[in-house]
């Protein structure tokens, strides 16, 4: 480390954040080194109180301290403490991360509610020939798509009428509201007495 990086402090004493992070804004690295022992602790500790997962938080601090290496340039003293910056930095990048694994995740639960569509085939076989073939996949051609979707997700996956309406991203009412129309169009193509 460079002589003059400590100029101005004792060995023992904090800092000063301020003047390091304008020697980071202009590619220091050895003020780098010394911004990142000070900010790197405080850092971990708030990403981890926000994702709780210890390797997802050593991964984000990562991030967020490659983040501060690149943009410490804009840096302005007169809206907060490096500090703050730095840490505002962490807590939106481990939110981000929080976000992503949410949205991931409704993506995998969406497509597994979706691959289940595949174990209805013999309920719409058993259905089918009941209720003669023909007419039945007539009827149902005649429904508007998402009358169609919502029947199918109802009655042939056996899903809840909430659970279609996230799969659909449609506001539960809209699927009540067409499940009840299409069902009153089924039972009237196909001929059936209430």
């Amino acid at each position: 480390m460079r002589e003059n990086a400590h100029i101005g402090r004792s060995p023992h004493s904090p800092p000063d954040l301020p003047e390091v992070m304008s020697r980071v804004a202009r590619g220091d690295q050895e003020a780098f080194t010394i911004l990142f022992e000070a900010v790197s602790g405080p850092v971990l500790g708030l990403v981890r109180t926000v994702l709780r997962d210890p390797a997802q938080s050593e991964e984000v601090a990562q991030e967020v301290l490659v983040e501060v290496w690149r943009t410490a340039a804009r840096y302005q003293s007169a809206r907060g403490s490096v500090m703050t910056w730095v840490l505002t930095l962490a807590h939106r990048r481990a939110v981000d991360r929080v976000r992503s694994e949410q949205a991931s995740s409704d993506r995998e639960r969406r497509m597994a509610l979706l691959n289940r569509a595949r174990e209805f085939d013999e309920v719409v076989e058993q259905v089918e020939h009941r209720l003669e073939r023909e007419q039945v996949r007539r009827c149902v051609r005649g429904l508007t798509e998402v009358q169609r979707q919502s029947v199918t997700l109802a009655y042939y996956r056996g899903l809840t009428y909430r659970e279609v309406a996230e799969l659909l991203s449609l506001p539960l009412g809209t699927v009540k509201t067409r499940l009840r129309d299409g069902l009153i169009r089924l039972r009237d193509c196909l001929g059936v007495t209430a």
